[in-house]
């Protein structure tokens, strides 16, 4: 387990006075089938934000890189039915890579997340015409690509692109100033 999903662990006792464990409990009894069921629960409920919200989740539905067997697995069940997307994928894992050695890819269920100290970004194969590459700028403001999200999600912005030609020099600048600012 990296360092960083520790302390949020340990931060989850701290923040709330129960453990990790009790609150995957609690959430188990709720018999949610959804992720996002689970994210409104905690933070409509339990005054959670969401990044602790989307921790017992991925731990309670055991879709984090930590309870896979195998987090190649996990990447590959993120493009069944969108194969077309994975070659966009794998440009934009090889060009961010080449940004530091300090760089955690961390596969999910849904999407793949990018870390540094903190998330700088997440690459999202979010339907079958669309691809999200999410991006933590906070005070950016948005232009023609770079879309801002919506409030209190895991990014501040986001990028949407179709196609592998749509990645340019604009878009790797985007997501080299998120992984900067992420260290």
């Amino acid at each position: 387990m990296d360092k960083a999903t520790q302390t949020m662990i340990d931060n989850v006792y701290k923040n709330t006075g129960k453990t990790l464990e009790q609150w995957i409990e609690i959430v188990k009894k709720e018999n949610f089938e959804k992720h996002g069921e689970i994210i409104k629960f905690l933070k409509e409920q339990h005054g959670f934000t969401h990044g602790f919200a989307n921790l017992v989740a991925h731990k309670a539905k055991e879709t984090d890189a930590g309870s896979a067997n195998n987090t190649d697995d996990l990447i590959i069940s993120q493009y069944q039915g969108k194969e077309h997307f994975k070659p966009i994928y794998d440009k934009l894992i090889t060009e961010i890579l080449t940004f530091g050695n300090d760089i955690e890819v961390a596969p999910k269920n849904a999407y793949v997340s990018l870390r540094r100290k903190k998330q700088f970004a997440i690459l999202n194969p979010a339907t079958k015409t669309r691809f999200e590459i999410g991006i933590n700028l906070k005070g950016q403001e948005p232009t023609e690509k770079l879309e801002a999200e919506k409030p209190n999600s895991m990014c501040s912005h986001k990028i949407k692109i179709a196609d592998i030609n749509e990645i340019d020099n604009e878009i790797l600048n985007w997501i080299k100033t998120a992984y900067e600012n992420a260290g």
